[in-house]
């Protein structure tokens, strides 16, 4: 360790540092109480009440997919707070390692939509979502960290219209550039709808391997959230999730998912259906139409326009249905088997049948 290394925070004694921020640094240590490993996130001075805040925050929620708070302290006129140990990677790290698969993102977003409903439901709003805050473990799965920009507001019950307040000071800009939602740009109130705009970012980035907003500097950047739409998916996307993430970059909050859990539930369902046989069953509903339109005739590469053999048997005739308003009179088609059984002896000549003469009439 270095000198600048402290050696441990009350009963955690400190290992290797994981990383520092803005607000404070985070180490890894080990609990001499309970014997196991933890992060220890150290404050700095100026950041001791948005420090308490995120202890609030955390200690509020517990979920799967939202990072565990252990403990709170201060030592030596620094304070600190201990969550659980995320063993992997942060997304951004893997998404600059490799681009992920469709059902891989689809996956991991719905993850995280689950974490975020689980914040809004208690109103509490991130309003700092990013891939540098999203760690996915190696077993898969994805959680939300760092909620030192967090505030929480008193969820407004079903029988009461009154506001709780708004969430952040007017004209203060907070978040990140790049992530943030328009209102936040413009210092405005956020509440959880904010949150659903910086996770479209990320579900965006997600699926194209590039940023949704990105510009040479920050205030062109803050222009693009402000002003312009991101470019289109890549084709390989279905247009459902791409009609998913669109509805999440919406400029106006009211245009927006106004629910995490609707979101959360919608990515489940496009997961889902991407097992499905989507190319067979638009193929075959192409067919069916062609064959709705189109004689059956024409459709098995037969001569409409040559007679059938007058040997056989006449073929039965479909019953009619009842003409539809606005589409025109089709006429009756030979059913698929009947045509097969007069397919196989088709090419062959009919037997010729000689004629009998005429007994010609004698006048008496």
């Amino acid at each position: 360790m270095t000198p600048s290394t402290p050696e441990r925070f009350g009963p955690y004694k400190v290992l290797s540092s994981l990383g520092a921020g803005g607000m404070g640094e985070v180490w890894k240590a080990r609990d001499t109480r309970l014997d196991r490993i933890v992060a220890v996130k150290a404050s700095k001075a100026a950041f001791d009440d948005r420090f308490e805040r995120e202890a609030r925050a955390v200690a509020a929620l517990n979920h799967p997919n939202i990072v565990a708070l252990y403990d709170v302290g201060r030592d030596g006129g620094v304070s600190y707070l201990v969550t659980e140990l995320v063993e992997g990677e942060s997304l951004r790290v893997l998404l600059e390692r490799d681009h992920l698969p469709l059902r891989r993102a689809l996956e991991l977003a719905a993850q995280i939509a689950d974490g975020l409903a689980a914040a809004h439901q208690i109103g509490i709003v991130h309003r700092d979502l990013k891939p540098e805050n999203i760690m996915v473990t190696r077993e898969g799965r994805a959680k939300i960290l760092d909620f030192g920009l967090a505030k929480r507001a008193e969820p407004a019950s079903a029988d009461t219209q009154t506001n709780s307040g708004p969430l952040t000071n007017e004209g203060s800009v907070m978040g990140t550039v790049g992530y943030m939602s328009p209102e936040q740009a413009r210092g405005r109130a956020a509440d959880h709808r904010s949150d659903i705009f910086s996770f479209g970012a990320v579900l965006y980035e997600m699926l194209s391997g590039h940023r949704a907003f990105h510009a040479d500097s920050a205030p062109e950047t803050l222009t693009a959230i402000l002003k312009e739409d991101p470019a289109d998916l890549p084709l390989t996307i279905p247009i459902a999730v791409r009609n998913c993430v669109f509805h999440c970059l919406e400029k106006e909050p009211g245009n927006r998912f106004q629910s995490a859990k609707d979101l959360a539930f919608a990515l489940q369902r496009h997961r889902r259906r991407l097992g499905q046989p989507q190319l067979f069953l638009l193929a075959v509903a192409h067919l069916c139409r062609h064959l709705r339109r189109r004689r059956l005739l024409h459709s098995l590469g037969l001569r409409p326009h040559r007679p059938l053999p007058h040997r056989t048997a006449p073929l039965p005739l479909l019953p009619r249905r009842p003409r539809r308003r606005g589409r025109p009179r089709l006429r009756p088609r030979w059913p698929l088997h009947c045509l097969l059984a007069h397919a196989s002896c088709w090419p062959r000549p009919l037997p010729e049948i000689p004629q009998q003469p005429r007994a010609r009439r004698t006048l008496a």
